[in-house]
């Protein structure tokens, strides 16, 4: 082979491997500059939708484009392989290979105000059209979560929301001292567009100089996206912190130790399955820095749990908490007392109990309190308990921490701020979007009614002479409840305020069993059954059954109030039916109390029946034991007549 030869191939050999390398620079220049591109066609009000108020250096302090990335690849190690185009009609699948796995909808901070979810609309999703891999993932993420995960995580974890407050709540300058707050979430087991969208929604709508931290609590977690995973993306964050439980502690004691690594002035308590909204933040802060002993609610908006569409109301639709004798939260209206004190409506209202979940308090009054009843179980009661706690007292103290998992923790808290000198109030211009789930997706202890637990114990504390109608929802079967010694000292010390108080000043609107002329099961004499029926919402309308008695209360406790309603708490048994209709329906069936009798108004007979006096009709038990039916009253048939435990004049005027 020639010289020439030699040095034209050798040549050749060289630029062949440069030729290559310059091809590869040119697509990836190619590629960055399309990204540019696209990110630049996007529409310029979303980011400052999220960002208002802040400059380039404040967003990065929360680690900028670092975490987004980081989510992405974080994200790609959770997610199968495919990503998701939405349409009014169904979503389509479009498969690609395993490292191309992120929907960009997931993490991309910047994508167009049409995209999924976006200021807070539903989205939609036909199941029965999507592949079976994909359809295997919706009823996983739905069964796992108790919400549809599939959904949430094709939204952004950025998504714009409306702003829900009302018009005059963004005229209001709070120049109240600027206090900082410190977010404490518990989370076992939370989904992670769930959790990340909670936590950006934080960040995304606070300004910088409120917002000392946000702390997370992992309460025992076993899911790997909510390890390492986790650890890496709080790190690019900045101003998250993780405090992990060695083992399952529930939401009372998770709580206690997320407030003991607080730093800021105030507490706020939030969810792990929550979004906050524009503002949230200081209409919280306000009262506090007027008033240490003042604990705050924002107002809790629903995120739909299969669509993740954002419910709000007006201002006008407020509701306050209340609770039942099965000591169980409840919403009402603002009572007409409390419109009437209020000077307008954006101002703070009074409310005797709190959902719990979500509220701000002073570090320092949550730890005069008493913080929570460490001695709880799981979630549940503690609420009602701080509640009166902060009225009836003034120092707060904090959790019972005998509680377990969750249940009355809530009401705990809420008897205790009432009852110990301090003020529970919700704050019209703060509003929490929260997912409010049918079921618990989470296990229990086996073997022991953590809700039911909880309860007793802030009746044994709180309820002086009153937990007795708590009790006789039971027949006084109290079960195991543990030491409640400490937190009775806790109410002496703070020198708390009696329950019949908190009745008579703070929730008058209450009915009070003992004003009842009877009460317990109501048992055919015919035959062993009882009428049976929830008296919740969620069974308004329904009709109350025949069912064997089991003498444990429950849908079998009825009591009959002096204005003739036989109810249990806020339900009663409503028939409007009549002896002349026969295209009236014979059942009687359970409908919210009004007080105007009516339909409503009932007579127990010397004789026991119970008398309609609208209809001029009797209520009896059907031959098969299955239904409660309004008839013509015959005294002679047994099936007519009603075991109901009365109770004596002298016995009923107290209260």
């Amino acid at each position: 082979m020639s010289i020439h030869i030699r040095r034209y191939l050798f040549r050749f050999i060289l630029l062949v491997p440069v030729a290559w390398l310059l091809i590869i620079l040119i697509l990836l220049q190619s590629n960055e500059i399309s990204t540019k591109s696209s990110d630049n066609n996007q529409p310029n009000d979303y980011n400052s939708n999220h960002r208002k108020g802040r400059d380039a250096d404040e967003a990065d302090a929360f680690g900028g484009d670092v975490f987004r990335q980081l989510g992405n690849r974080i994200a790609s190690t959770i997610n199968k392989s495919a990503h998701i185009e939405s349409s009014s009609e169904t979503v389509r699948v479009i498969h690609e290979k395993p490292d191309q796995v992120v929907p960009p909808q997931l993490e991309n901070a910047k994508q167009s105000l049409n995209g999924p979810g976006e200021m807070g609309k539903a989205f939609e999703v036909n199941k029965d059209k999507l592949t079976p891999e994909e359809r295997r993932k919706y009823d996983e993420g739905f069964q796992k979560n108790a919400f549809n995960c599939y959904v949430s995580d094709l939204i952004s974890i950025h998504r714009s929301l409306p702003d829900v407050r009302d018009p005059g709540c963004r005229k209001i300058d709070y120049k109240a001292p600027r206090v900082t707050a410190s977010v404490v979430m518990c989370f076992h087991n939370e989904a992670w567009s769930v959790l990340l969208r909670s936590i950006h929604s934080i960040i995304d709508r606070t300004p910088t100089d409120l917002l000392k931290e946000i702390i997370l609590v992992d309460d025992f977690s076993d899911m790997d996206h909510l390890k390492k995973p986790l650890d890496d993306y709080a790190k690019a964050l900045g101003k998250v912190v993780i405090v992990r439980q060695p083992k399952r502690e529930g939401l009372i004691r998770s709580r206690l130790v997320g407030a003991a690594a607080v730093k800021g002035d105030v507490i706020v308590f939030l969810d792990s399955h929550i979004e906050a909204t524009e503002g949230w933040l200081e209409p919280l802060m306000d009262p506090i820095s007027a008033n240490r002993t003042t604990v705050v609610t924002p107002v809790i908006d629903v995120i739909d749990d299969s669509t993740f569409k954002y419910n709000y109301g007006a201002v006008s639709s407020l509701s306050v908490g209340g609770f039942d004798w099965n000591l169980q939260f409840n919403w009402h209206g603002v009572p007409e007392r409390e419109r009437k004190r209020r000077k307008h409506e954006l101002e703070p209202v009074r409310t005797p109990t709190m959902a719990g979940g979500l509220f701000a308090i002073s570090r320092i009054y949550f730890e005069e309190l008493g913080t929570y009843d460490a001695g709880m179980d799981i979630w549940g009661g503690e609420n009602l308990e701080m509640s009166f706690r902060i009225w009836m007292c003034g120092e707060l103290g904090t959790y019972d921490a005998g509680m377990d998992i969750w249940g009355g923790e809530n009401l705990e808290m809420s008897f205790r701020i009432w009852m110990c000198g301090g003020t529970l109030v919700t704050a019209p211009c703060s509003h929490v979007g929260h997912i409010f789930r049918k079921r618990s997706p989470y296990k229990w202890l086996p073997g022991v009614n953590v809700v039911k637990k909880n309860a007793v114990r802030v009746a044994e504390v709180w309820l002086d002479e009153y937990k007795k109608y708590y009790y006789e929802r039971f027949n006084y079967d109290l079960g195991e409840y543990g030491d409640v010694s400490s937190r009775k000292l806790l109410r002496q010390k703070l020198q708390c305020k009696s329950f019949k108080w908190f009745l008579t000043e703070i929730y008058p609107e209450q009915f009070i069993p003992g004003d009842a002329v009877a009460s317990g099961e109501i048992r055919n004499v015919a035959a062993g059954f009882c009428v049976d029926g929830s008296t919740d919402h969620k069974n308004y309308h329904k009709p109350v059954i025949g069912y064997p008695c089991h003498s444990q209360g429950g849908n079998q406790f009825f009591m009959l109030s002096k204005l003739g309603e036989i109810r249990r708490d806020d339900g009663c048994l409503d028939f409007s039916g009549g002896v002349n209709d026969a295209n009236k329906d014979d059942k009687v069936i359970v409908y919210p109390c009004h007080g105007m009798k009516g339909n409503q108004q009932w007579q127990f007979k010397e004789n026991n029946q119970i008398y309609h006096p609208v209809s001029s009709l009797c209520m009896s038990l059907s031959d098969d034991n299955k239904h409660i039916r309004m008839s013509q009253c015959d005294d002679n048939n047994q099936r007519f007549k009603w075991s109901w435990k009365r109770k004596p004049l002298n016995e009923t005027s107290k209260a």
